[in-house]
């Protein structure tokens, strides 16, 4: 098959010719992906943003981003510096020839992928739990089962990511913190006011200092989360 390969600039260097010709490829629908997919899904894989990957290769954020956008390519040495990093094989960044990953590591990524959703349901179920019991029976006791099954579920998101060794989406960690923390700033407002504990707000004032913590402490924590992600 002849690569074309005419209009890649000079100033890219002598691994131009390889690394467009197998984009060029990629383009034909020889290859799923291309190099720039594949460095963004390491990185993403590995939660790194793009300064973080810059910093860790000795290149500039705008030298990523152009990969990732395909403007230009890496150099041989930066190709070599990523596959040690991300370890995997030059010619999976440059080829897309093997897996990133075996199979007990892909094994491991599913696993760890069905513990995050299972740890967000296990919270939220956990939730709903002390807001029925209270609804119903208003007693702590109530509350302590709850706050144990949400336990649970948090326990489940970070044996997730042991097992699978990636960061989860950032929207799922968003959620777990968002439903997690619902229950004690929502106990901690109402034993200050009111003496009493209760899994929501019971009443007006309650409810307003409540919503002011609560969007104040998820909204820093979706931000700060997110800054991460990219």
């Amino acid at each position: 098959m002849q690569l074309s390969v005419d209009k890649v600039p000079a100033a890219v260097g002598g691994n131009a010719t390889v690394i467009y010709g197998i984009m060029a490829l990629s383009k034909k629908g020889v290859l799923i992906v291309n190099i720039a997919d594949r460095i963004q899904s390491l990185r993403k894989t590995q939660g790194l943003s793009q300064e973080e990957l810059a910093e860790k290769v000795g290149v500039s954020r705008q030298a990523v981003s152009k990969w990732e956008s395909e403007q230009s390519v890496p150099d041989l040495d930066k190709v070599i510096i990523m596959s040690e990093y991300f370890d995997v094989t030059t010619d999976y960044i440059l080829k897309g020839i093997e897996p990133v990953k075996d199979l007990e590591s892909n094994s491991n990524a599913v696993i760890g992928k069905i513990l995050f959703i299972a740890s967000t349901t296990f919270i939220a179920i956990g939730l709903f739990c002390a807001f029925a019991g209270w609804y119903e029976e208003q007693t702590a006791d109530s509350i302590w089962g709850s706050m144990i099954i949400q336990a649970v579920g948090v326990a489940g998101y970070f044996i997730g990511k042991l097992i699978s060794l990636e960061k989860p989406h950032y929207i799922i960690s968003w959620l777990n913190i968002a439903l997690a923390c619902f229950m004690p700033i929502s106990l901690i407002v109402n034993y200050s006011l009111s003496k009493v504990i209760s899994p929501y707000p019971i009443d007006t004032l309650s409810a307003c200092i409540f919503l002011l913590l609560y969007v104040i402490i998820t909204a820093s924590f979706y931000v700060i989360l997110k800054k991460k992600n990219k």
